[in-house]
């Protein structure tokens, strides 16, 4: 069985997936500044290890 898509103008089909404030985006936003921090403390962490060790 052929599958068939309905043209974009087709009973509001075409209006976007996301709000025009775009939450998700916020939301991704978020974690990648969670992201960096927790990568930013891990470097520190092992920073402070390795000076640790060499004294």
């Amino acid at each position: 069985m052929t599958t068939h898509r309905a043209p974009n103008g087709a009973a509001g089909l075409a209006r976007p997936v996301a709000a025009p404030a775009r939450p998700s985006e916020r939301a991704v936003t978020a974690a990648l500044l969670v992201a960096a921090s927790a990568g930013l403390a891990w470097i520190g962490g092992m920073v402070c290890t390795v000076v640790g060790w060499v004294s």
